[in-house]
């Protein structure tokens, strides 16, 4: 199922499948590591959902809400 990446669940993986948005910060989000194939894990959200903490890559990175909705993610729904 197809999701962006600020809609994830806690606790959930999923890989990517494009990221959207500005040159600019297509270009930001490719220099951290978020490229198509990429498999993250959501680990928390903030109370208000700003900002996510996701594991990519063996490391884990924060993001804004703003940023993470430019990532289109592929997840399994069980």
């Amino acid at each position: 199922m197809k999701e962006r990446l600020n809609s994830m669940k806690i606790g959930t993986f999923g890989v990517v499948t494009k990221v959207c948005g500005e040159r600019k910060v297509c270009r930001r989000l490719y220099d951290m590591g978020i490229t198509p194939g990429v498999e993250i894990y959501l680990r928390k959200k903030a109370p208000l959902g700003d900002p996510i903490e996701i594991t990519i890559r063996g490391y884990e990175l924060t993001l804004r809400k703003k940023e993470a909705e430019n990532i289109e993610i592929e997840t399994e729904r069980s």
